[in-house]
């Protein structure tokens, strides 16, 4: 049930070993949330930027079976007020800040500007703790509040830990020894996967109670609150909405600006033909809006509190207990994957079960 990459992974794995497979998803198009949509000669990433990268060479060679990469390194750029700034934070994005030339002179800038807190309880303290209050103002502060609709004092550390600071001129965002995007798109890349496989779109799991009838094995990929109807209480997602534009020329020069002000209603803008070598006249951009929990726009990124850990941990518990359905990827786990990872755990499933 999904034939996103957690689904499609699976699936092409269980063909490998000589099961008999069929795929439903409620939506009308395969890939989940790595879905390209083509318009044009430019790959449009529908539901936001993906960025392949991964460590793992084993990985890096399994996407490349189904998919040629080109050499796209993501650089993405931060917009507050009037100014624009490398990002991730690098030494440029200190220079731009105050004039800082070399490491040195940013680690002791970064030292002075840092807050003394012991045991920092949350996501605002955590980074007052390590890049003082002008960097949090500037880059953390205003995205975070917009993107999780919640005070960062209410967050844990966890969620911002993931972006690097660095003390060399690296804008590299990824530091990741195999990077890329699929040059045909991630829609092509999952098509070639589960080449052969039966997919039925426009299928809601729900629409039938029969399904264990229809195979011996359910792999269920979808919101593991629902599957057990909410018994335990609902997992709170952060939600986005998308709006497309198409316009002439080149945009904003980059793949991807994030709008850091809190007054500015989107968090992002992709521009789409900066992925890729396209010649195009043309330019689709893409402004990401967040939504709130109560949305009913498609779950993304789950809220990783205590509390909500504990209402995860009730539902895997019960996940124990079944014995002809396996659960996976970021909303069966409430876990946040980036597509390396989910790719992994996929293929480490198959080699349990399979």
């Amino acid at each position: 049930m999904g034939s996103g990459l957690f689904g499609s992974v699976f699936a092409q794995q269980a063909i490998a070993r000589g099961k008999s497979v069929i795929i439903i998803d409620k939506r009308d198009h395969i890939g989940g949330n790595v879905f390209t949509d083509k318009v044009g000669d430019i790959n449009i990433h529908m539901y936001g930027p993906h960025v392949f990268h991964t460590d793992s060479i084993d990985i890096w060679k399994y996407v490349n079976k189904y998919a040629s990469f080109d050499n796209y390194i993501h650089r993405p750029k931060v917009k507050y007020k009037d100014s624009v700034y490398s990002f991730p934070i690098n030494l440029l994005t200190l220079h731009q800040l105050w004039g800082i030339n070399t490491p040195e002179e940013g680690q002791k800038k970064l030292q002075s500007v840092r807050l003394e807190i012991d045991n920092p309880a949350n996501l605002e303290e955590w980074s007052l703790s390590q890049v003082g209050e002008e960097i949090y103002s500037t880059f953390i502060r205003g995205y975070t509040k917009k993107q999780w609709k919640r005070d960062p004092k209410e967050l844990p550390a966890s969620i911002i830990k993931r972006l690097p600071i660095r003390f060399t001129f690296d804008d590299n965002y990824f530091n990741h020894r195999y990077q890329g995007i699929p040059t045909q798109g991630y829609t092509h890349m999952v098509e070639n996967m589960i080449d052969g496989v039966p997919v039925e779109l426009g299928t809601d799991y729900y629409s039938r109670d029969d399904w264990i009838r229809y195979a011996h094995t359910i792999l269920f990929t979808g919101r593991i609150d629902e599957y057990y109807n909410r018994v335990h209480g609902s997992l709170p997602y952060r939600s986005l909405t998308f709006q497309h534009e198409l316009h002439k020329g080149d945009y904003q020069g980059a793949s991807h600006v994030n709008y850091t002000e809190e007054s500015v209603p989107y968090t992002r803008i992709t521009e789409h033909k900066h992925f890729e070598r396209t010649d195009s006249n043309n330019t689709i951009i893409t402004f990401e809006y967040p939504e709130n929990e109560e949305s009913d726009s498609d779950p993304y990124y789950p809220i990783d509190t205590a509390k909500n850990r504990d209402i995860y941990n009730k539902y895997r518990e019960l996940t124990l207990q079944e014995k002809d359905t396996i659960f996976g990827g970021r909303l069966a786990e409430y876990k946040y994957y980036d597509m390396h990872q989910v790719i992994g755990a996929a293929l480490q499933k198959a080699k349990t079960i399979l």
